[in-house]
């Protein structure tokens, strides 16, 4: 058993993925379920980090688009202002960073390191026993809203 690890969370909005498209870019790996990843080195003193955008539950890919279309087509229509051929609150509900390898980081340190990377705090952040919401996650047949999950785990005092 893994020990819990530093975790950072944005709730979706417009401005979110802005913000990833314009300083973080297209993302590394894109799954079927709409779920969009990028491994960087943006924790703290160069750590590896995931940040992943997580779907919706019941998102299915609607047309021909595929899922590595996805993020920077929705992305680039909003950041020149116009309207996204899919609202990305259908799609998405947030985002999750994680130190990528389980490396021991302070969650304070990766709050302040992420803030500096994508412009904006974290809506919440803390430790999460990773294991334990990967468990849940399968246990629900990919039907889990990990953000929500994440925001009931990180909100707790």
């Amino acid at each position: 058993m893994t020990p819990p690890l530093a975790t950072c969370v944005w709730d979706l909005d417009a401005e979110l993925v802005i913000a990833l498209h314009q300083r973080i870019g297209s993302p590394v790996d894109s799954y079927a379920n709409g779920s969009q990843t990028w491994l960087r080195g943006d924790g703290p003193d160069g750590v590896p980090v995931e940040w992943r955008l997580h779907p919706r539950p019941d998102f299915a890919r609607r047309g021909q688009m595929s899922s590595y279309h996805l993020f920077p087509t929705v992305a680039a229509a909003l950041a020149r202002g116009e309207e996204p051929e899919i609202d990305p609150a259908a799609i998405w509900t947030g985002l999750e960073v994680a130190p990528a390898y389980g490396d021991e980081v302070p969650p304070e340190a990766l709050a302040a390191s992420l803030t500096a990377v994508l412009g904006r705090a974290p809506d919440a952040f803390g430790r999460v026993d990773r294991d334990t919401l990967g468990r849940a996650w399968e246990r629900s047949g990919g039907r889990l809203d990990v953000i929500a999950r994440l925001r009931e785990l990180l909100d707790r005092p």
